[in-house]
């Protein structure tokens, strides 16, 4: 890093150059923040006038969790980074304020600022996706294993909205930069559901997989291309401006692409045969610049592909990646302003892990453990779980992390330098004198009470 101040002090290199170094090392620097905690044992209601929190004296705390039962879903606001939404396996879903916690001893935890809990209006099974409105943060949606897509105020927590698709809905998209508001929604149904806010209407859909869906994400550079991941092992690409919609397939054999006359797929056929995994597709993500797609399988494979051409570029994972479960599995891919031009981060979820890869190498870079106990409380008693890492969100703005478990729990993962390390040493060294200074000074205190109380006794001689 000295190299890169040395040679900004020169002008040799831009100021864009040294922040681009400084964001890659704390990239890789990151860690486990187990001083962040995430906690719910305070009941927060919602009423008319706003929120109300009241503590629960009934129960005493005991054990850390978000959700008691589970934590099936995270979104973070993409404006400030401050809003994280978290949705429960028991249909709640709280917001956290990120900038506001109670320190105790070196230990940071969260409340929710408002949770939705379940009532005739709210969700009534497991929540499978959250995400906040592209456009204002004010606004969130939630889909849920109960067949409804709800879109909530976020300050209210109140739904302005519901769509009952009639059939499991595993995940939901809506584009960044879209001026349509189309939602896509990967349900049970063969065929991937659009839900228009504007006119409330949900009767289009995009017919071609055959089994469910259970991944669906628009593309960040062109509004109306969507791509699409299914039990069938395929993924596809669409344009739903097309009355047929499907561009094609991605075929895991093929390395080279349709090319067309221009190489990149003008005047060519589009692929309708093909594979993108042997096992179910279940995770479907693109880059942020929009040229590359990503795709988990049950075939425990992580492929990525060129978005221009369709090509599998072949980047190898791995045996150590692991997905088994049915649920949505989504990758988390680092911004590209994080890492050097041609470079990429990918977060993997896993089972009391996060695996982190270079994104078009397929190298490991590091295995984050996932620290305590994989234990799981529910009101009937304890359960054993394998502590899955179900979920993971990036914070914009920032070199943060955060992920869902199933044991009820919320992570966070923050960079951690041998800078850091050495400041965190030598404040440890100096709390140690402070507490062996207080305790010499309470044991001169001591000595000197019983030097005064033998003192001030009379002793009389007979």
């Amino acid at each position: 890093m000295n190299s890169y101040l040395l040679n900004r002090s020169l002008g040799s290199i831009s100021p864009q150059a040294l922040e681009r170094a400084q964001t890659r090392r704390l990239l890789h620097a990151i860690q486990p923040a187990p001083g962040v905690r995430f906690d719910s044992h305070e009941n927060v209601t919602t009423s008319g006038s706003g929120l109300e929190r009241a503590q629960s004296s009934s129960e005493e705390k005991v054990e850390v969790w978000a959700h008691k039962t589970g934590v099936n879903t995270l979104a973070i606001d993409r404006f400030e980074g401050r809003y994280m939404l978290s949705g429960g396996a028991d249909a709640s879903i709280h917001i956290w304020d990120l900038e506001r916690a109670e320190k105790t001893s070196g230990t940071y935890t969260h409340h929710p600022a408002g949770t939705v809990q379940k009532t005739p209006s709210t969700h009534q099974f497991g929540l499978t996706h959250l995400s906040f409105y592209p456009f204002d943060s004010l606004a969130f949606l939630s889909s849920s294993y109960d067949h409804t897509l709800k879109i909530w105020s976020s300050e209210t927590l109140v739904p302005s909205a519901s769509f009952s698709l009639s059939s499991v809905i595993y995940s939901h998209a809506i584009s960044p930069i879209a001026s349509h508001l189309l939602v896509a929604c990967a349900t049970q149904h063969p065929a991937i559901r659009l839900v228009d806010l504007r006119s409330g209407a949900s009767t289009h859909s995009l017919a071609g997989h055959q089994g469910a869906v259970l991944s669906v994400a628009w593309s960040p550079r062109d509004e109306h291309i969507l791509a699409s991941a299914g039990v069938d092992g395929t993924a596809r690409l669409w344009d739903v401006r097309r009355s047929a919609g499907s561009l094609g397939r991605l075929d895991m054999e093929d390395s080279v692409g349709i090319v067309g006359y221009d190489g990149y797929g003008t005047g060519a056929r589009h692929r309708e045969r093909g594979k993108a995994h042997t096992g179910a597709a279940n995770g479907v993500v693109w880059t942020d610049n929009g040229g590359h797609l990503v795709t988990t399988g049950h075939d425990e494979r992580i492929r990525v592909w060129s978005s221009a051409t369709g090509a599998n570029t072949l980047a190898a994972f791995g045996p150590i990646v692991k997905n088994a479960h049915l649920s949505t599995l989504l990758p988390l891919i680092a911004p590209s302003s994080l890492t050097r031009p041609g470079e990429g981060v990918m977060l993997y979820p896993g089972v009391k892990e996060i695996l982190v890869f270079e994104l078009f190498e397929g190298r490991r870079l590091k295995r984050l453990r996932v620290p305590g106990i994989p234990i799981a409380r529910t009101t009937v008693g304890q359960r054993n779980v394998k502590n899955r890492v179900t979920g993971l969100a990036w914070r914009a703005g920032s070199v943060e992390a955060y992920s869902a478990h199933e044991d009820g729990s919320v992570r966070a993962w923050m960079p951690r330098t041998s800078e850091d390390a050495l400041v965190e040493e030598e404040e440890n060294e100096v709390r140690k004198e402070d507490e062996e200074d207080e305790g010499k000074k309470r044991k001169r205190k001591l000595l000197e009470d019983v030097y005064k109380d033998l003192t001030r006794q009379k002793i009389t001689f007979n």
